[in-house]
């Protein structure tokens, strides 16, 4: 079947997550991604991973699970050679996505002015931490830093213990969505127009928009979160919302009618704090008296007799066990792919459906500069030419079983 993006040529700039994340969503689209990396090393995740773990030998975990649906081209952007190559691809590309420091573009030759007169048509998306002026332009834009600035941490977590960061890269992946939905905007406008744009995403606003809600409480109703010192969940709600330990684990309670909370319980004394107000100005004691009931039972028994009940709740499952879980095995939300180093490998799907124009995982992620010569063979250059840049060590291939005849 055909695929949403299929015919859109996208040059990729970026590392790490933010960037990375987002031009593989574009991918699995159907868009043909090229990934620009420094010969030699490539993107900085590549070098980056948990627990210090490596898969197929030197596959980072953090590398790969972000970066499939692309094509690698190992290319010294610094060297004279390397214009000539990018001038070709940008002349023929639809979207360029960046995520380095404000101005290294620039300074290379290959910032949103200089291409944009090489391709009027050009979508020139950068991303940064803080935005590309202002007194934070040049400090490091990184997730946790981040999560800090914007309030995050101090909205998560119980008072007595301090703040807490949220347990996934969550500047990272709001930012590489804002990438996304503001590139297909902008294609949709090319495509009534003409005319191409330029787009600059950061960090820190992709986060503030995501806390609208809470920002939205403190500016208009005049009053600042504070954390519970309880496992209530959001530091603007009151008891039963919350985590609660069971006999074997742990068990989410979303907002409910007290009444019907206090029946699934099977303690009427509970009945004295039905009142909105009590349930927040006293949640940490409330939280504490149905943990009290959640430990006598198991996570399944709660479920059956909750759920009976048609009150909101659900597991808190391990990470290792969401896989297994009868809904995530029914939407197929993780499938298996093979890697050339890494073998065989999980990874999270494509998580909608388009009934006319499904994305797909067409290509594992690339090694470094595996796709070079046939990307440069598309732009027109002569086998000569390619030749002469590996030579140079402009351009390069990491091969599996290096030959006599790898270049």
């Amino acid at each position: 079947m055909p695929q949403a993006l299929e015919g859109l040529k996208v040059l990729d700039f970026t590392q790490l997550l933010q960037g990375p994340y987002a031009t593989q969503m574009l991918g699995d689209l159907g868009a043909d991604v090229i990934k620009i990396e420094k010969p030699g090393s490539g993107d900085i995740y590549r070098k980056l991973t948990f627990f210090n773990e490596w898969i197929g030998g030197d596959e980072s975990l953090c590398f790969l699970p972000c970066n499939r649906n692309k094509r690698s081209l190992a290319l010294d952007l610094k060297s004279p050679e390397a214009a000539d190559v990018i001038q070709r691809l940008a002349r023929e590309a639809d979207i360029v996505v960046e995520n380095f420091r404000p101005g290294v573009m620039d300074r290379l030759g290959y910032g949103y002015e200089a291409l944009h007169k090489l391709n009027p048509r050009l979508i020139y998306c950068s991303a940064t931490g803080w935005g590309p002026d202002g007194p934070y332009r040049d400090r490091p834009g990184q997730d946790l830093l981040v999560q800090g600035l914007a309030g995050v941490v101090m909205a998560s977590g119980q008072r007595s213990h301090g703040p807490v960061a949220v347990g996934t890269a969550l500047s990272d992946q709001l930012g590489a969505l804002h990438i996304v939905y503001s590139v297909l905007a902008a294609l949709y406008y090319r495509e009534k127009t003409g005319h191409g744009q330029r787009i600059e995403v950061n960090l820190l606003q992709s986060v503030l928009a995501y806390c609208m809600q809470d920002f939205f409480t403190v500016h208009n109703g005049g009053r600042s979160f504070e954390r519970p010192d309880s496992g209530i969940a959001h530091p603007g709600n009151g008891a039963p919302f919350g985590i609660y330990r069971t006999a074997d684990g742990y068990l989410s309670i979303a907002m409910n009618p007290w009444p019907k909370v206090v029946e699934a319980l099977g303690e009427p004394d509970l009945l004295r704090y039905d009142d909105q107000q009590v349930l927040f100005d006293q949640r940490d004691e409330v939280f504490h008296a149905i943990e009290a009931v959640t430990v006598t039972r198991t996570t399944a028994e709660w479920l059956d007799i909750m759920l009976a009940l048609d009150l909101w709740v659900a597991p808190v499952n391990e990470q290792k066990d969401v896989a297994d879980d009868p809904q995530v095995r029914h939407l197929h939300a993780f499938r298996e792919i093979e890697h050339p180093k890494a073998g065989r490998l999980r990874v999270t799907d494509i998580p909608f459906r388009m009934s006319e124009t499904p994305g797909d995982i067409r290509r594992p992620p690339p090694l470094i500069g595996e796709h070079s010569r046939e990307i440069l063979e598309e732009c027109g250059l002569s086998p000569e030419q390619i030749d002469a840049l590996y030579e140079k060590g402009t351009v390069t291939t990491e091969a599996l079983t290096p030959s006599p005849s790898q270049p």
